[in-house]
């Protein structure tokens, strides 16, 4: 337990020490007026209290991610403990406040504009493109699991079919609605789900005192399937650690809040309770996959059916017939409301570039209905496809925001290495993914090694020529 209970404590201080500085690296201005009060217009320019705001983009940006993920991750061995602390701290809260308080100082832009501003007219276009599949990807993955699990729940007539299309009916209403009227109401009671699911298996493990796995002992990889530590377990866990993701959910949030000072508890908490939540999980799964019942569990497929057998056990074995209706009831509504959130910024982020008023429900319904008639299409494919497409695209889509950060922290005569070294990193994970897993090229691992570290080597050497340059002209 001694490493689980360091690792908790150093998340928790890495928000008051290095988001502290973090936020004055940025310099806060609590004089500027917020874009939502500059563009109101009572759809997605609305004011909000910041404890509210704080739970929308914890739940926006958490869905199943940080207990699935870690669940997944913690067949890698201790090595996901470090994994979720240092990249919490150090990339994900990072990556998620500065592309959240970067959208906030440039009046709630989508993300795909953010990353055009700093790394040119080409890249905006390709990430236009890019974002909008990837929030449809989205949509659809996190349409999949909870219709299959009402499916199970409910007589045989109401099958899969069914209930994604009850699903996606909700999609349709909850994104077009004025967002204090759906999710400013009832997503900070699914937060408080999550967040109470958490903390009852934190208080249960300080209990039972379970036997975990110390950092002393190493961290050698103990993945029964012999998948790499690097870069499998870096995928695995994305959104308790970094998730290019929740960069497309801080805008709407930058879009509602009232006063710059609460970027830091809204964007850079949001991400540490959610590397606390993945930790939790990771140890949970840890303790659970070394008993006689998880022992089979840990021998199968890293696949979503396991995590949902071990959050299935694990919450009624430890919390009881009420923590099993919780279980049933985070598994079903959280990854719902990451899905609308998608499709509400993929209409955003069309509307952005297509310069569409966002005012009259006409408009909103001409950008919603084909992005909806897509998801539902996705929604037939093999679900353990799109979702590991969906992976690699999501770290990917991290790495573009990590460069573009950079380069405006470069520009700003500010201390840039905070992102670089984050965007350097997370450059070879996604590449040497892309090479050496089975739905990218399949190349030999030392193959995908030689070729990430060129991908690192060649994006750090342009942004490097890019600084001397811009040097050069200031001198």
């Amino acid at each position: 337990m001694t490493t689980f209970i360091i690792s908790l404590l150093v998340l928790i201080a890495g928000y008051f020490v290095y988001g502290r500085y973090i936020s004055r690296l940025f310099g806060v201005d609590d004089n500027r007026k917020t874009p939502a009060y500059t563009k109101q217009d009572g759809v997605d320019f609305v004011p909000m209290s910041g404890w509210k705001i704080f739970m929308i983009q914890f739940l926006n940006i958490a869905g199943l991610g940080p207990i699935f993920g870690a669940i997944m991750g913690a067949k890698f061995g201790t090595a996901s403990y470090l994994w979720i602390v240092l990249g919490s701290i150090f990339a994900g809260a990072v990556h998620d406040y500065l592309s959240g308080m970067l959208s906030l100082r440039h009046d709630g832009e989508s993300l795909p504009e953010l990353i055009g501003r700093y790394l040119g007219n080409g890249t905006k276009q390709v990430m236009r493109v890019f974002i909008v599949v990837l929030m449809v990807l989205v949509g659809a993955v996190f349409v999949a699991g909870p219709a299959g699990l009402l499916a199970k729940l409910t007589p045989d007539s109401l099958d899969v079919t069914f209930w994604g299309t009850v699903v996606f009916a909700y999609y349709i209403i909850a994104t077009l609605l004025p967002i204090d009227k759906i999710i400013g109401k009832i997503y900070p009671l699914f937060a408080f789900v999550l967040i109470f699911m958490a903390v009852g298996i934190l208080l249960m493990m300080l209990i039972k005192q379970p036997a975990l796995p110390e950092i002393t002992e190493g961290l050698g990889n103990t993945h029964p399937e012999g998948l790499p530590i690097f870069p499998m377990m870096f995928i695995s866990i994305a959104c308790g650690a970094i998730s290019g993701f929740h960069a497309t959910q801080s805008p709407l949030m930058a879009r509602c809040m009232k006063k710059e000072s609460l970027g830091r508890p809204v964007f850079y908490g949001a991400m540490i309770t959610e590397g606390i939540v993945a930790l939790i999980w990771a140890a949970a799964a840890t303790y659970f996959f070394h008993s006689p019942d998880g022992a089979e569990i840990f021998k199968g497929s890293s696949g979503n059916d396991n995590a949902a057998i071990v959050v299935d056990y694990i919450t009624k074995n430890w919390l009881g017939v009420f923590g099993g209706f919780l279980a049933i009831l985070g598994v079903i509504a959280a990854p719902i409301t990451s899905g609308d959130t998608a499709f509400r910024s993929a209409r955003l982020i069309v509307a952005d570039f297509m310069k569409i008023d966002q005012k009259p429900i006409a408009k909103r319904l001409m950008i919603s209905i084909p992005l909806f008639i897509v998801g539902f299409l996705l929604l037939q494919v093999n679900f353990s496809i799109i979702w590991r497409y969906f992976a690699w695209s999501n770290q990917t889509l991290a790495v573009f925001t990590l460069w573009a950060i950079t380069v405006y922290l470069a520009k700003e005569h500010k201390n840039y290495f905070v992102t670089l070294i984050p965007a350097m990193f997370m450059t070879a994970v996604s590449s040497t993914y892309i090479c050496v897993a089975g739905e990218g090229l399949g190349l030999p691992l030392t193959t995908g090694y030689i070729i990430g570290g060129l991908f690192v080597v060649i994006s750090t050497a342009m942004f490097f020529i890019w600084r001397s340059r811009l040097t050069s002209i200031r001198a």
